[in-house]
């Protein structure tokens, strides 16, 4: 009998562990370091849906403010062609998802493993289309995962105007979305600290064997909304409805500001307000407190009693103010004292 319910239980045990290989569960480890939005993978008892790398569009696109986009992906060789393959679908998905064009988000890939490669600018695709079309054609490049040399040439060759990034002035926001299932050969931490300081938000997504820390280092704060992890590469789509969630909804104020009171989103950009008793300063970021003027008002009949109750009001305010400021010598000299005993 005993051995007959030990087999049941290393039954159950087995497969509860079969189910959560094949659902895409997330592991339970990683819980503390990461956003877990996206653990609405599958549902329980299916498998990731076949997908082909030219997705009809989505009814859902992001139309609420324009961005400047780049993906910065991993082809080092633990990922294999067929896992590859679904980040090119993964990449396919959120082009459908976004409003892309000239005047809305733009979007760039840089592709690395021990090198770099810089596979499409911000400037050179406007349509959906061509976009589709320029990461159908991406090709691994495996060997190693720097992924700081990565980050350092989307910051200095992608992230400029030269290659497609609208002005500071234009308020577009600069977003950089990481996908790695592996721990960097170089260092990421300054780089990354370098790129964020530039402005540039970074989204860090983990695959598998990617190291949380290094992740956690590269993303931007707060690391619950910038740090993601995914068991394997075939449910990284399910990613696509969370980041359409975070992207859409990028508020410029939340990026930063330099409001000194009260920042006013504006869709694409925003603009400064003062709290109350507050007025805005010219340089329309600033604030100064609102100058009280007191002024008597001279009746024009010149009428003397008015004017008699005006001189005596007046010299009451005086008198009173001299016997505050009396009072409160008094009081300081008597905390003096208490300070001295």
């Amino acid at each position: 009998m005993r051995s007959f319910c030990e087999s049941g239980v290393c039954c159950l045990l087995l497969l509860m562990l079969e189910m959560s290989s094949t659902d895409g569960v997330i592991d339970p480890q990683s819980v503390l370091a990461q956003s877990y939005a996206q653990s609405r993978h599958l549902a329980p008892n299916t498998r990731p849906r076949q997908r082909t790398l030219n997705p009809a569009a989505s009814d859902s696109q992001c139309r609420s403010r324009p961005l400047d986009l780049v993906f910065i992906i991993d082809s080092s060789r633990s990922v294999r062609p067929a896992e590859f393959e679904k980040v090119k679908i993964f990449l396919a998905d959120m082009v459908d998802t976004l409003d892309v064009g000239s005047d809305a988000t733009r979007v760039a890939v840089v592709n690395y493993a021990s090198t770099v490669k810089i596979e499409f600018l911000l400037k050179d695709n406007f349509r959906k289309e061509d976009m589709k079309q320029a990461i159908s054609r991406i090709d691994p490049l495996a060997a190693g995962t720097m992924t700081g040399l990565a980050i350092k040439t989307a910051m200095e060759e992608v992230f400029t105007e030269q290659a497609g990034a609208r002005p500071r002035s234009k308020n577009i926001s600069k977003v950089a979305i990481i996908v790695t299932d592996g721990r960097p050969q170089d260092q990421v931490e300054e780089v990354s600290a370098a790129a964020r300081a530039a402005q540039i938000e970074i989204y860090a997504v983990g695959v598998d064997r990617a190291d949380m820390r290094s992740l956690r280092l590269m993303a931007s704060n707060p690391l619950e909304d910038h740090v993601f992890y995914v068991e394997t590469y075939g449910v990284i789509e399910k990613l696509t409805s969370k980041f359409r969630e975070t992207l859409c909804g990028l508020d410029p104020c939340a990026l930063g500001h330099n409001c000194q009171h009260i920042c006013v989103s504006n869709g694409a950009s925003y603009s400064c307000k003062c709290r109350e008793g507050f007025v805005l300063n010219e340089d329309k970021r600033t604030c100064s407190k609102k100058q009280m003027k007191v002024e008597i008002v001279q009746d024009p009949c010149l009428c003397e009693a008015r004017l008699a109750f005006q001189r005596q009001t007046l010299a009451s305010i005086q008198d009173l103010s001299t016997k505050l400021a009396d009072m409160t010598r008094k009081v300081q000299q008597l905390e003096g004292a208490l300070g001295r005993m």
